[in-house]
């Protein structure tokens, strides 16, 4: 077997890395550990807790949402698909 030499490698013959779920994934999990360093230890109101808990809540439910929405506009059918498909599994159990 022989190798070609294709010569010197410019920067415009490299790829930006591609975005892997993994990567992308670490990066949020890091950044959860360090919002929860930043926290202070130790006991604290029931009401604070409840409230941290809660705004937490609402920014998932508002980046679930997004992610939800997004998925919706990039393939419309396939969503309405699976809407269509759930209604009939929902309307089989409640005729049940």
């Amino acid at each position: 077997m022989s190798e070609t030499y294709t010569g010197p490698t410019r920067p415009e013959d490299i790829d930006e890395p591609v975005e892997l779920e993994s990567t992308r994934l670490e990066r949020e999990a890091d950044a959860i550990l360090l919002e929860g360093e930043a926290r202070t230890f130790g006991p604290r109101p029931i009401h604070e807790a409840v409230r941290e808990d809660a705004e937490a809540a609402r920014v998932w439910g508002r980046t679930r949402a997004d992610r939800l929405r997004r998925a919706v506009e990039d393939e419309p059918m396939k969503a309405t698909l699976y809407a269509l498909g759930l209604g009939v599994v929902i309307g089989m159990l409640a005729a049940r």
